[in-house]
């Protein structure tokens, strides 16, 4: 934990010192990846400054034991690595719903049970910025949950993004 508060407060050290640059004013696409058993979200990004952006998911899940959604909101910080790739870190937050199938339920008991849960997450990534308007990402989203629907606060969300940009 001490390791990520650091992390964080190096981050944020950067964020107000980075060089400045320019990022797509809006990013519609897919991000696709593993974490909590969210497999797809459609993905919305909009360029608040020169180095900074807010980026919205609303995920979805379809399983053989649940059907989940869930609305995500980050606040990112942009930096130049070299050429068109670029490097970010950001915080946010979000909220899903689920509801479990008859037959099973995570407290392995037989009826259904839906509810809602919420969530605060971080996120780290690096990004290709195509010459024509292209954006390929891979990003780490830890995620602390609450009212989770396997009682599982922790996860780690680890997804690959393509956005188009204009």
């Amino acid at each position: 934990m001490k390791k990520l508060f650091l992390f964080s407060l190096l981050a944020i050290g950067f964020a107000t010192t980075a060089q400045s640059q320019e990022i797509a004013k809006n990013a519609l696409g897919l991000r696709l990846g593993d974490g909590d058993g969210f497999g797809a979200e459609i993905s919305y990004q909009r360029g608040l400054g020169a180095n900074n952006r807010l980026e919205l998911d609303l995920g979805w899940r379809d399983s053989n034991h649940y059907d989940a959604f869930r609305l995500t909101g980050l606040y990112q910080w942009v930096f130049p690595i070299e050429g068109d790739f670029n490097w970010y870190v950001g915080a946010g937050g979000g909220l899903g719903g689920y509801d479990t199938d008859d037959d099973y339920d995570f407290d392995n008991n037989d009826h259904d049970d839906s509810g809602m849960y919420g969530f605060v997450a971080g996120d780290i990534g690096v990004e290709y910025n195509f010459n024509f308007p292209l954006l390929l990402s891979l990003d780490f989203r830890p995620e602390i949950g609450f009212n989770d629907i396997d009682d599982d606060d922790f996860d780690f969300d680890i997804a690959l993004g393509i956005r188009y940009q204009f």
